[in-house]
């Protein structure tokens, strides 16, 4: 059996090995299989492991490969997609206990667009429950347990794509398929020492995938590199009819070519992301910004505009979730969820006025011309992915990780691309991300950015001693 470094090759090798027959897309389904069996359960990382269909995938893809039908570099790749896709026959369980056994007969338009291009499901990863649509306070928020984070299993992996992160960063899978309303997938990148990005509003298709806030929620990979990442949103990126919220055409789909010679950047400094750094976070990031200064001549420091966008986005999110939720909420199973805040906010959500609606609409709008203003200047803005490492797994949310957080609100409102990737560690070794922000549907220059600083240091290739 090959060496564990295979287990966090990136994408881009293990297309090469495959490719080029060095290894069969069977013998790499069947070791990542194995290591899922072995480590999924203990940090409490998959939903489902669905060993008969990642099997039957990966034989297809073998017989492809053989007959010369190699389709691209995600051909006979084993991945995890978060729990709240929906895959024919296969449980999805959005996390919460009342839909324990919900089964759909149809496969979302992502997990179609995998199998087009030949990626081999291994399972669906765990997840808070209802993605935290209903609130949260603790990290056991989930059908599955919390999930323990592989650099210290007494923390926690971040955000609703709790398990994506915990896969992604042990080398269970090649990568995974996280979602983000606001924060889900650049902080599990962050807290897990991972590759995320969080693609434009609308580029990828939700059709098959559990509604949240309709007018935030996105999908996207998680992966060893932005390089990886991009090839990964290069398959599930596109307008799809069953999704009226996608783009149209021209501008949904993305191809990726690592060998075009692409323009000089504009980037900036956010000097106002977070008010302070705090758990071992300021040394690491530190040293990231004084290399950033090296890769990319004239950067400048700007600030982001000032104004009530986290009550906005929040407001924006709870008055969504409560209609997304609305027959749970009805029905009284609220009571079954697992978090004593997810048992009462749905009822709380409810109280929202449609003029309170109205007015964070006028806000989103507000901020949006603010954006675009900002990117007519930059092509990309940067900052910490989180002001702090990984957290506790007992932490109460609500108190322990209370820090405002306008970028975070800012970009998901606006529905702006974002890549966070590993940009250092602490001393108790837990990893720092960097976020890299650019323009609405300029996904190629947040991905260029992320790239060049991957191109120059090495903290994406350390992965955790999983044992």
């Amino acid at each position: 059996m090959p060496g564990e470094e295979i287990f966090y090759l990136p994408v881009t090798e293990l297309a090469k090995r495959i490719e080029s027959k060095k290894i069969s897309p069977v013998e790499l389904t069947r070791i990542y299989l194995d290591r899922s069996q072995e480590f999924g359960p203990r940090l409490n990382a998959y939903a489902t492991l669905t060993p008969e269909i990642a099997l039957e995938q990966a034989k297809a893809a073998e017989k492809d490969i053989q007959r010369g039908h190699y389709r691209g570099p995600l051909h006979g790749i084993p991945y995890a997609a978060k729990d709240l896709l929906a895959v024919k026959g296969v449980p999805t369980t959005w996390g919460a206990k009342p839909f324990a056994n919900q089964v759909f007969d149809y496969n979302a338009t992502v997990i179609d667009h995998l199998k087009n291009v030949g990626a081999v499901m291994i399972g669906k990863a765990s997840m808070i429950e209802l993605a935290g649509g209903s609130g949260y306070r603790f990290a056991s928020a989930s059908l599955q347990g919390e999930a323990k984070n592989p650099w210290d299993t007494t923390c926690w992996t971040c955000g609703s794509s709790s398990g994506s992160g915990a896969i992604v960063a042990a080398g269970l899978a090649a990568f995974a398929i996280g979602t983000e309303t606001w924060g889900s997938i650049i902080c599990p990148s962050a807290f897990c020492g991972v590759s995320g990005l969080r693609p434009t509003y609308g580029r990828v298709s939700r059709y098959g995938a559990m509604a949240l806030a309709p007018s935030m929620d996105k999908i996207g990979p998680m992966a060893r590199s932005a390089e990886d990442c991009a090839r990964i949103f290069a398959a599930i990126a596109g307008h799809d009819p069953r999704d009226r919220g996608t783009i149209p055409i021209d501008k949904a789909a993305f191809t990726y070519s690592p060998s075009v010679e692409l323009r000089k950047l504009r980037v900036a400094w956010l000097s106002n992301a977070w008010k302070s750094l705090e758990g071992g976070a300021a040394k690491p990031v530190a040293a990231a910004k004084s290399a950033l200064r090296k890769f990319f001549g004239g950067m400048k420091e700007i600030a982001l505009p000032i104004g009530p966008w986290e009550e906005a986005a929040s407001l924006i999110v709870q008055v969504e979730s409560a209609a997304s939720f609305r027959s749970l909420i009805r029905s009284g199973k609220l009571s079954e969820l697992t978090d004593p805040l997810g048992q009462i906010a749905g009822y709380l959500n409810e109280q929202y006025s449609a003029a309170d609606y109205g007015q964070a609409l006028k806000v989103r709008e507000i901020l949006q011309k603010k954006m675009d203003a900002i990117f007519e200047g930059f092509d990309v803005l940067i900052a910490p992915s989180q002001p702090v490492p990984a957290t506790p797994l007992s932490l109460n949310l609500e108190t322990g990780l209370a820090f405002p957080d306008p970028l975070g609100a800012i970009g998901n409102l606006c529905g702006l691309p974002a890549v966070s990737v590993p940009c250092g560690f602490t001393e108790k070794n837990l990893p720092i991300g960097l976020e890299f922000v650019a323009g609405a549907g300029d996904d190629i220059l947040a991905i260029q950015a992320a790239r060049t600083f991957q191109q120059h240091t090495d903290w994406h290739k350390r992965h955790p001693n999983v044992h």
